[in-house]
């Protein structure tokens, strides 16, 4: 397998290329199947979608909030979620038509009921998005299944990539990549911090990098497989136009074609022989004179959460919940606690290791957000 190449650094002369479909398909088995083929045709190894168990990803009361907006496909949040959600034997049928269509098949696991369909599944990979790089009881889980793994980082910073690392390397298992990412939707230019590839690469050596884009068109992606990433995923659509939040900063197949072509010429020309370039070699490289390709590429200092990235970390980050129902005074274990999307939102998913053995000064009902005014140590 292409991808488990480029992991293990076996090959250097090539890209993985992943044509993110996300929940694009609008509901319909039919239209995930075209922009399947869609894909396959443009010359990608990959298509991914999104994989939740609804009840094991969000609290209750996120998803039964009012969902208004143009996108929206169902009047709660959860009803816009399900409407969007494919079962267990749609996943079969997509599945099938990968193998016919001979091309990888994959989703992300928003959840540890997903990740243990998503291993039944027996897909070649497991993604791991950016909303989850700092869930780490999912991480470690994942880490068990001795599954490849990609992990994105987008809205997370350098001591979170350093845990992943970590975890990763306690389970023994070196089948992971790590992409860097922006999450914001689309991202500006000046925010994509191409520069982050090559620092990512030297910080972390042994482990390839890759490039989880969401701005506008492919140029800046272009440099990002020339900054280092050996694994690009991109968002796709059938038209931008269509009703959903991700549409727009997804390629269109004229777009992901295009993208397909230039990595083929990188690859014909042995530009990915050296494994990063600088910003006036990419730039003479492309041919290309455009200040929002410098502006991707300018100097970044270290990995934060942006400030672009802020509406997404308060929509769709997690938090530490009480998984039953606790007492107040009550010393939390880990079996008390949940990670999930909620509303409101309570303690960072990240601090879920800091909590443990922490009292609580107030009652907490199952299901609810654990916050800082509730722990004494």
């Amino acid at each position: 397998m292409l991808l488990l190449d480029i992991i293990r650094k076996n090959v250097c002369n090539e890209v993985y290329i992943i044509a993110e479909i996300g929940q694009n398909h609008q509901g319909s088995l039919e239209t995930a199947k075209l922009m399947m083929l869609e894909a396959k045709k443009a010359g990608c190894h990959c298509v991914k979608f999104q994989k939740s168990d609804l009840t094991a990803k969000f609290t209750r009361s996120a998803l039964n909030r009012d969902y208004v907006s143009a996108h929206a496909w169902g009047k709660t949040y959860g009803k816009h979620k399900e409407y969007l959600e494919f079962s267990k034997e749609q996943y079969h049928q997509l599945q099938d038509y990968s193998y016919e269509i001979q091309i990888d098949f994959t989703a992300s696991a928003m959840d540890e009921r997903s990740l243990e369909f998503l291993a039944d599944l027996k897909v070649p990979f497991i993604k791991i998005g950016s909303g989850d790089a700092n869930n780490f009881p999912l991480l470690i889980k994942a880490a068990s299944l001795k599954i490849p793994l990609i992990i994105s980082t987008g809205m997370q910073t350098i001591s979170t990539v350093d845990k992943i690392v970590e975890i990763m390397e306690h389970a023994g298992n070196d089948k992971y990549a790590l992409m860097h990412c922006v999450s914001s939707y689309p991202t500006a230019p000046s925010d994509c911090n191409l520069q982050m590839i090559p620092k990512l690469m030297r910080r972390f050596p042994d482990v390839v990098i890759g490039y989880s884009g969401h701005e506008l068109g492919v140029c800046i992606t272009r440099a990002a497989v020339l900054s280092g990433a050996r694994i690009i995923e991109r968002h796709f659509t059938l038209n931008k136009n269509q009703k959903g939040s991700d549409h727009l900063c997804s390629l269109e197949p004229n777009e992901l074609l295009s993208l397909v072509q230039s990595i083929e010429q990188f690859k014909y020309k042995q530009f990915l022989l050296i494994p990063t370039y600088n910003v006036n070699e990419i730039l003479q490289m492309l041919e290309e004179n455009d200040e929002h390709l410098e502006a991707a590429l300018s100097e970044v200092t270290k990995k934060e959460i942006l400030q672009s990235e802020l509406a997404c970390r308060s929509k769709l980050g997690k938090s530490i919940v009480a998984a039953r129902n606790l007492d107040k005074g009550h010393k939390l274990r880990a079996a008390d606690l949940s990670i999930k999307v909620s509303e409101p939102s309570g303690i960072s998913a990240d601090r879920y290791f800091d909590i443990i053995d922490m009292k609580l000064t107030y009652s907490v009902d199952e299901d609810k957000p654990i916050t800082e005014n509730m722990l004494m140590p």
